[in-house]
């Protein structure tokens, strides 16, 4: 999307900030435009497509992201009608861009690992069924769709449900999970930063930790000593078996989502989450 003087969100800039310039920032989503105000200040202007991800990122910011108070962006404004959110911009680069290997890799990792610990603990609920058994309802769902779109053969969709039968008889701890936690939307400048919650909500705490072991952990693990460092403490057995669990949900999501939006690179990531499951 290119901004112009009717773009929603540089409308909405203008009528909180007064004029302001377009910075050039290629890393960002189209949906998303960095602006700069006269007095220097820098903010993120942002459109959802979705009006329940929208939905979402509002309550998120309303709700919880007071938690993470010098963590994340200020929510300045929104226009609702074109699901558009005005935010202060985080200082730092992209945990993503940082050498494999690198200091500042293993550093973001320990950092996220802290932060996210803060948040867990200021939000947890004890064990209960209620979680798992709402996870493997949902997984059902996905492993339908898959199913549907002929995307798994009999021993891999018996493997899924056998896990979401796993899902569905555990009892699970619950925290307010981010649900996309992965070095793509993390920051690390003077202080570590996150954005994007537009996926938030109170989940099985286990969960917000399968996108870094199915996409990172597992080719690097000093990455997750470095990240359970930060967070206080290791998974212990239990948790260890749910995350399990977890990466058959992200094996299904993957290959439906991959298949939906003809993404080669996101059905192989659910190919290679899935074999390892076997």
């Amino acid at each position: 999307m290119i901004a112009t003087s009717r773009d929603p969100r540089i409308q909405l800039a203008h009528l909180l900030l007064g004029a302001v310039d377009i910075a050039a920032d290629p890393a960002l989503p189209p949906r998303v435009v960095r602006l700069v105000a006269s007095d220097g200040r820098q903010f993120i202007a942002k459109q959802h497509a979705e009006r329940d991800r929208y939905a979402g990122e509002l309550h998120a910011y309303g709700a919880w992201v007071t938690h993470l108070t010098g963590h994340a962006p200020e929510l300045v404004g929104r226009d609702d009608a074109t699901r558009t959110l005005l935010l202060t911009a985080l200082a730092g680069d992209r945990a993503d861009t940082f050498a494999p290997g690198s200091p500042e890799e293993e550093l973001a990792h320990h950092e996220a690992g802290h932060v996210l610990g803060k948040l867990h603990r200021a939000t947890a609920m004890p064990q209960g069924g209620a979680v798992g058994a709402s996870l493997a309802e949902r997984f059902q769902g996905w492993i339908d769709r898959a199913v549907h779109a002929d995307l798994l053969d009999a021993a891999e969709e018996n493997l899924l449900k056998h896990h979401a039968v796993i899902l569905g008889a555990s009892h699970m701890d619950s925290a307010i999970c981010h649900l996309d936690y992965q070095p793509r939307n993390w920051l690390l400048g003077d202080t570590f930063g996150i954005y994007d919650f537009e996926h938030m909500r109170r989940d099985a705490r286990v969960r917000d930790f399968a996108r870094l072991e199915f996409r990172r952990w597992q080719a690097a693990p000093h990455l997750r000593t470095a990240f359970f460092d930060g967070y206080g403490r290791s998974l212990n057995d239990t948790e260890r078996h749910l995350l399990e669990s977890f990466g058959a949900i992200e094996a299904a999501t993957a290959l439906v989502k991959g298949h939906q939006e003809n993404d080669a690179a996101l059905s192989a990531h659910g190919r290679t989450v899935l074999s390892r499951l076997t």
